[in-house]
């Protein structure tokens, strides 16, 4: 019988990991994020926040809001924020007839407070700020509308108003083990589905009509959402994509970039096919790029400044005549990017970017490259870092070549 874990991680062939029954990933799927992380994770933020003056961070709906506090909810011209304090339970902010709702997915203790129509919310959350004399500064998560920030300014003057990334990038950045579980779980199911849309791949195909398969494949085993991007052909040479017209064709690119969510949590993976076998451009590029993915897995260690990844990759491209810097012929595009409850998050394996890698952070490694006018070829694996090295979520594939 065939283990799901070794026949994931163990190069199988696509047509193997097809053939894994779906039940195997959708039954074995690892628990959402509960209270007992949550209180743990506004633990760590009440530290940064003290060890950063900061006395109040807001958060608008999104995947920091789900984070920190489990509401789930959306952005409007109505403001639903939390307020989260450096001392005691924070406080969610939300329209009165949102209320009920709202609550629903509220994982930890705190309060709701709630605004009519004829009442300003921001108003309310300057004089709740004020009644829980939040010693500090007002720190902004990074995604928080202009508005909002502006806004508060004016209701609180002499309120220094401030970044909450060392607090919110503080939290988010290290991945717990329950996280890590989940982005597995999802790098699995992505790694299954695609095997199972290629082996359903036929010459004349269109992007969409893969796109459905790959959609279908990946809801069938648990992961949420499913849709990516497909690239075919001359298409390939474009890291997001053409609106030119595309269908599959012998001895041309493929190239899939999709993932999924599990819990709130994400896979991206990028792969490079050739029906009928490759040509040897297209061999020599893919071993390029292959090579790439490992000089990056090599530089990643705990301590190195993230541009680091970056730069060591594209010293080894431009050897080879590619660029200089993200010029074309070339990658045009950084190694990688955060990834975590968004497919793209802070920060980013990209030239310049100082911040030091630490156990835990996660990032894609896709250093593809791309000939304008001919073809691009893009693998794209996700890992995570550890104290002995970094470790692949899904292994990168070996072949460029399909025959089904």
């Amino acid at each position: 019988m065939i283990n799901r874990r070794h026949a994931i991680t163990s190069g199988l062939t696509l047509a193997a990991l097809a053939a894994l029954p779906t039940a195997a990933l959708a039954d074995t799927l690892p628990p959402a994020i509960g209270r007992d992380e949550r209180l743990r994770r506004l633990d760590k933020a009440r530290g940064l926040m003290r060890q950063n003056g900061i006395g109040v961070v807001v958060i608008e709906p999104g995947s920091s809001l789900d984070y920190f506090t489990g509401v789930q909810w959306w952005r409007s011209e109505r403001i639903t924020a939390a307020l989260i304090f450096a001392s005691g339970d924070p406080v969610i902010v939300t329209p009165f007839f949102e209320k009920p709702s709202v609550s629903q997915t509220l994982g930890i203790p705190a309060s709701v407070r709630t605004w009519n129509e004829d009442e300003s919310p921001i108003a309310l959350m300057a004089s709740i700020i004020r009644e829980r004399r939040a010693a500090g500064a007002v720190g902004i998560e990074e995604t928080v509308r202009f508005f909002i920030n502006d806004g508060l300014g004016k209701a609180l003057p002499g309120t220094k108003l401030v970044s909450a990334n060392p607090v919110v990038r503080g939290c988010r950045m290290i991945k717990s083990a329950s996280e890590l579980a989940l982005m597995q779980a999802a790098s699995d199911i992505t790694i299954a589905a695609i095997g199972a849309t290629m082996t359903q791949v036929r010459v004349g195909m269109t992007p969409d009509d893969i796109n459905a398969i790959l959609t279908r494949e990946h809801q069938s085993r648990g992961g949420s959402g499913g849709d990516g991007l497909v690239l075919l052909g001359e298409a390939a040479a474009y890291p997001h994509g053409s609106h030119a017209p595309q269908h599959v064709a012998e001895r041309e690119i493929i190239l899939i970039d999709v993932g999924c969510t599990v819990h709130g949590y994400q896979s991206d993976i990028s792969r490079s096919y050739v029906l009928g076998g490759p040509t040897p451009d297209q061999q020599k590029v893919f071993d390029q790029v292959r090579r790439g993915q490992q000089i990056a897995m090599t530089t990643a260690r705990v301590g190195v400044a993230a541009g680091a990844v970056d730069d060591a990759v594209r010293h080894q491209y431009e050897a080879w005549g590619y660029g200089p810097g993200y010029a074309l012929p070339g990658t045009s595009h950084r190694t990688g990017h955060g990834i975590g409850m968004d497919g793209h998050e802070p920060v980013n394996l990209v030239h310049g970017e100082a911040t030091k890698l630490a156990a835990g952070m996660c990032f894609s490694n896709e250093p593809g490259i791309y000939v304008p006018g001919k073809f691009g070829i893009r693998v794209e694996d996700c890992f995570h870092i550890t104290a002995a090295g970094p470790k692949w979520f899904s292994i990168p594939q070996e072949t460029l070549a399909y025959s089904g």
